[in-house]
């Protein structure tokens, strides 16, 4: 990189998206500075990082998410950017906020676009204004039931509660009538205030069977942007995506472009900088879409965009944090073949997806064309119990979807993990399901299977 506003980038993160940002960072002759803590040390991002400090004790609130401490060893390495990657600090606006007081260049939006996208209902209203079409839902965010009721018969039912900040279905709930709103509301505000320090809750329409379509966007900073094929994201437990495939099979080519069109409108409209995800939901029945949020940082399911497009969206990060022309970064058309990513995580799938912490004995994932696996995972490897259990992303490539179905079966009957349960059983269940592999699933197809008791596990 030429002319590079810097050289040494502190990595304030952990795992297989560390890793990547330090390999990206070397090829792109850019010296890394890793965080670890103290359950993390010997981690495979540390040792390839061309300096490591210890950033404190195991929980995460000591470590990856202290903002002193990141800063601090920030500064007193010589760094010039912070890369955030997703989860932990990545859309704190906060953070952001003081890597730029403190002359660090966050390698993502503006700490204004992450507050104004974070805030779910000043989002909708911004959508709304650059005529993407919104969710039928309440005007604003409520920290009153009282109040919130009387809203609720003009959004109609069924509805959902939802946090105004943050995500991952905390602060969210589904109320069917008028009789379940001010328990439903109540458990909701106070598990939003519990995971977000905010309470406030805004109104959406709910649709019980829907499609989570999501657009990849690239901005430069200045009205900008390039956007990529949609992901269908549609396999979830809980609203946690466990399976992402490119292009949606759900979605027809004027659909594509229109939700592209949209998803590039909000992006351009905000100026928006660096690598983002513009999420809509998708009625297939009314082949109708609509917006439900922006996540202002790379995703953890980027891959299958980069598999298709052949784009390094991490390195398109730092080239656009580093004041690069998107124009490198412009999609092919068509973009090429399908792709779905499988999350490995260290999870008991048969008893309610438990958390399975412990050592990886063994480790074999699998190798060969049109398969990816991005991880900081090897035999004799702790797992802490601290983090997220995610510990791999299976990446399959094929020449339509068929193809990449039969790929991932292949891939997934070979990958071997011992001394830890993981969801690999999982995934080769769900290929084994003709709602699958015959394109009828949606957002609680998983929990309609274990109604069904189609599904072997537990459900909880």
């Amino acid at each position: 990189m030429t002319a590079n506003p810097f050289d040494t980038v502190l990595v304030a993160n952990r795992g297989e998206i560390a890793l990547r940002a330090v390999n990206v960072c070397r090829n792109l002759h850019l010296k890394t500075v890793a965080v670890y803590s103290a359950a993390d040390e010997g981690a495979a991002h540390a040792a390839a990082a061309d300096r490591s400090v210890c950033i404190g004790p195991p929980p995460a609130s000591s470590s990856y998410l202290s903002v002193p401490s990141l800063l601090h060893v920030a500064s007193s390495t010589g760094c010039g950017a912070v890369y955030p990657g997703y989860g932990f600090l990545s859309e704190n606006a906060g953070f952001a906020r003081q890597c730029a007081e403190n002359g660090l260049k966050f390698v993502g939006p503006a700490a204004e676009t992450i507050d104004d996208m974070g805030d779910k209902a000043r989002a909708r209203e911004t959508a709304k204004r650059l005529g993407v079409p919104v969710v039928p839902g309440s005007d604003g965010a409520f920290t009153d039931a009282g109040k919130a009721r009387q809203a609720a018969d003009a959004v109609g039912w069924p509805l959902l509660v939802k946090a105004r900040a943050g995500g991952g279905g905390r602060g969210m709930r589904v109320v069917n009538s008028a009789a379940e709103f001010t328990k439903a509301f109540g458990q909701a505000t106070r598990e939003a205030e519990a995971a977000f320090s905010d309470g406030a809750l805004y109104l959406e329409r709910f649709f019980p069977r829907i499609r989570h379509i999501e657009v990849q966007v690239l901005g430069d900073g200045k009205g900008g942007a390039v956007a990529f094929d949609e992901r269908d994201c549609s396999v979830q437990r809980r609203h946690q995506k466990l399976v992402e495939e490119s292009p949606s099979p759900a979605v027809n080519t004027d659909l594509r472009e229109r939700i592209k069109d949209a998803a590039l409108a909000l992006a351009r409209g905000i100026e928006y900088e660096g690598a983002g995800t513009v999420e809509f939901i998708l009625d297939p029945n009314a082949d109708a879409f609509y917006f439900i949020e922006m996540n202002t940082r790379i995703q953890v399911e980027h891959p299958v965009t980069e598999m298709r497009a052949g784009v390094d969206l991490v390195e398109a990060q730092f080239r656009i944090a580093a004041g690069g022309d998107l124009a490198a970064f412009e999609p092919a058309r068509p973009q090429n073949g399908h792709a779905i990513e499988f999350r490995i995580n260290a999870e008991d799938w048969l008893r309610g997806f438990a958390p399975s912490p412990g050592t990886v004995h063994r480790w074999a994932p699998p190798r060969g064309d049109g398969i990816r696996v991005d991880t900081a995972i090897e035999a004799g490897r702790k797992i802490p119990p601290f983090y997220d259990s995610m510990i791999a992303k299976l990446v399959v490539h094929g020449a339509d979807r068929a193809d990449a179905v039969r790929r991932a079966r292949e891939a997934l009957s070979s990958f071997e993990c011992e001394g830890v349960a993981t969801t690999i059983g999982f995934h080769r269940w769900l290929l084994d399901q003709d709602d699958f592999v015959n394109n009828r699933i949606h957002t609680r197809w998983i929990e309609e299977a274990v109604a069904r008791n189609v599904f072997p596990g537990q459900s909880s």
